[in-house]
Order: structure tokens, then sequence, then C-alpha cells
């Protein structure tokens, strides 16, 4: 039954009950039913969901303060919009080029052309004067070649979000509104190299998505769990806060992990002065977290699992032969070449563009003894995986591939290969 149907039977409810009861317990019954008509209503629609901010790529400069006295309120902000926009794009030279020096100069309408949106981040109007402290967001495709960075972000695979708070000796996650299921929902993720996969917390993600499922290390439930949200993996940012007297400071314990198996990526702790400063602190955290998750995928430790991946390709001789069955069993045996049969390998490869795709598949399916090679896991800017059939061992694709012009990396049955002497995929 939908919400709307469930609540809609309420009166006739209560006028079932009402020749039982006396008139102050009508009226209390009238009440109580509509406190809790509202508040069940509230929870089924998403109260919890906190729906996060556009991902998009813009520069940022945050913290920008501006005084201005003009003739009225109106003109005042105007000016003041105006002095941070030419405060914000000195500052975003400094932080691309190391120094204000060089910055070029622009006009007010250049400004506002490159201009993609003003935050507010505190702001007093008076009748002819306006203070405020202000976040100017520039767009990159229109900023980019003027600060001569690309507009191109380079990103790792899709990574699912399951931020956790524990507080008061419970843990949380999208089961109810929190401070840091807020500051997730707030960051502007377009300038982090990790694509994180962000949800609002409505509908069935607080089932699905909850703090004890944080704890589990079964496959089949994370490949399905993924799958649906469109991840290649899964981090898990978890924060922990520790108030030390009622309105006194508030001790925060942040943590990185990431994937199934919970592995940590690293930790540390703030400290917020009062209940009002846990928003700031929450989202100065969050940045030392995604910094502590761009090194990790910098230096190799935030790869896709390959065993995340929900099926290898069907090969399809294999598939010809078990469905044979009604043939005699001479004429089921593989003609020569089933002799030895295939193995299934993994491959991760840098893709940085959608042609090295294909370069590498191509470059892969020449390697004699090779039956099948597709990619199963893509991410542009990223570490794809190629799932191949190869008959024989290890040690002959490595050699098949090292001739082939890659350094190859051996671990059991996956092999990390990159071309020698440029870090860029084939």
């Amino acid at each position: 039954m939908n919400p709307t149907a469930f609540f809609s039977r309420l009166p006739s409810l209560a006028s079932g009950l009402r020749p039982w009861l006396s008139r102050p317990a009508q009226i209390a019954l009238a009440v109580l039913l509509g406190v809790a008509a509202a508040g069940l209503l509230a929870q089924m629609e998403g109260e919890r969901g906190v729906p996060p901010i556009a991902s998009g790529g813009d520069f940022e400069v945050n913290g920008i303060r501006v005084d201005v006295l003009a003739k009225d309120a109106d003109s005042a902000r105007e000016a003041g919009w105006r002095i941070a926009q030419r405060k914000a794009w000195r500052m975003l030279w400094a932080r691309t080029h190391g120094g204000s020096q060089g910055a070029p100069g622009l006009s007010d309408s250049q400004l506002q052309a490159m201009v993609s949106g003003v935050e507010i981040e505190y702001e007093q109007v008076g009748p002819t004067r306006y203070v405020a402290t202000l976040g100017i967001l520039f767009d990159r495709a229109r900023t980019g070649g003027l600060l001569g960075v690309s507009g191109h972000v380079m990103r790792s695979p899709p990574l699912l979000v399951i931020p956790v708070l524990w507080d008061g000796g419970s843990a949380v996650s999208y089961e109810r509104t929190n401070e840091w299921q807020k500051a997730w929902a707030r960051y502007r993720t377009g300038e982090s190299a990790i694509d994180y996969v962000r949800v609002a917390g409505s509908i069935a993600d607080p089932i699905l998505l909850n703090a004890g499922q944080t704890g589990r290390r079964g496959r089949l439930w994370w490949r399905v769990l993924l799958d649906q949200y469109g991840a290649a993996d899964v981090v898990m940012p978890i924060a922990r806060i520790e108030r030390q007297w009622p309105g006194g400071p508030v001790l925060g314990s942040f943590t990185a992990r990431y994937g199934p198996d919970n592995m940590l990526i690293g930790s540390f702790r703030l400290r917020a002065g009062g209940e009002s400063a846990i928003p700031a602190m929450m989202d100065e955290a969050l940045k030392r977290i995604d910094a502590l998750y761009v090194a990790a995928l910098n230096d190799g430790r935030l790869r896709p699992d390959p065993s995340l991946i929900i099926e290898e390709p069907v090969d399809p001789d294999a598939l010809a032969i078990e469905n044979a069955s009604d043939l005699p069993v001479e004429t089921i045996e593989t003609p020569g070449a089933a002799a030895t049969g295939a193995t299934g390998y993994t491959l991760q490869y840098d893709t940085p563009d959608v042609g090295s795709v294909g370069q590498a598949e191509s470059i892969v399916r020449s390697i004699p003894g090779i039956r099948s090679a597709s990619t199963s896991s893509l991410a542009l800017g990223g570490t794809s995986v190629m799932q191949v059939s190869f008959e024989g061992n290890v040690d002959l694709l490595r050699t098949g591939l090292q001739a082939r012009g890659y350094a190859v990396v051996v671990s059991g049955n996956t092999l990390r290969i990159t071309r020698r002497g440029a870090g860029s995929a084939p």
C-alpha cells in the first residue's frame, strides 16, 4: 500500500473507534494520529535524504571577504560581487601558477562571462553597506584556456560513497540525515581525481546503503549493489564524533576506507570548538579524506577489485560443446585446441581516452593463443579491466605482451600492463 492510500484510511479508523471513546480521548486520538501521520509521511517521502549538488569540474575560490559602501543596498551588493570576482580571479591564477604575477587583466564583463556561480557563505546587507564572505565558481571550459589548464580532468573509476557517522555509540549512513552526509552532499567533487558516486539517501538508499552494509565481505551482494548504482568499487569514509561536555568542544576522528574488504587508506583527528562548528569541521575533514583517496589512487592502492566483476565473458566454443549433448560422444570432443584448454586472465591497463580501449584490445587479440579479449570494466582517465581467454599459462601470456612493448606485473591470474617508456595506455 502506498503512503497516500494508507493515510487516507486513518480517518475511517478513527471514526470506528470513536463510539468507544470519551470526548477528551477522541481529541487525543485525533491529535496523535495527525502527528504520527506527519512523521511517518516525512520519513517515507525521503526526509532522510540530502541531494548532492552538481559535480561539475568548475574552479572554486572560497572565503573572499568584501566590505562595500554605495548609494543604496543594491548598488553595494553589485559592487561587492564585482570586487569578489576580481579577487577570485587573482587568487585562482596564484593557485594554479604559484603566484599572482602575470595574471591577465580582465574587464568585469569578461570575468562575468567566465563566472558560473556565486556562493554566499556569509552576508549582511545595510541601507548603503554590503559585508559578505563569498565563493566564486569559474566555468572550467571558459577559464581553463586562460589558466593553461586542460578542461579534461583525469579521474578514477566510479566509486560508490557510503559515508558512516558514529555519534553517541550508534552508526548511521543514509538511515537519517546527519552532518557527515550533509558535508558529502554539498562537497563539489568536480575538481577531485576521484569519481564519487553520491546518492540522495531517499527511497531504497537507506535500506541498501546502511552502516551495516560496510561490514559485509561477501562479493555476491556487493556485485549486485555496485551494478545497481553504476560503480566499479566502493569507498567508506567514516567519521566518529565525541562531545566533551554539553556545549563544549567536539573531537572528530576520521578514517578513509576502501573496498568490500574495508581496507584502511588513512586516518586523522580534528577538533571543533562547539556544536555550531561541527559543519565546518566536517567540510575540512572531507577535503582531507579526498586528499587521502587521491594519494592512494596515485600510488596504486585505489584500484578496481577484479572480483567485483559480475561475470567473465562466455567462451562461444565452450557454449557450443555444452549445447551438443544430443551428438555422439566421439563428435563432442574439441578438435585439436581443446587438448590444452583456455584459461581466464584479468588485464589491468590505463585508458586515457576512448581510442586507447580499442587499440589495447586489438593488440592483445593479436597475441597467438588468445581466444577472446574484451573490456569488462571501463574507466576513462583511469585504469580499466580486460578479461582475456588464453590457451597457455601466465608466463606465455606475459611473454606475448612483453613482445608487443608492454611492461607486465603479474599477480596470480591478474596482470598489470603499461607501455614501456610511457605512463599512458596503449
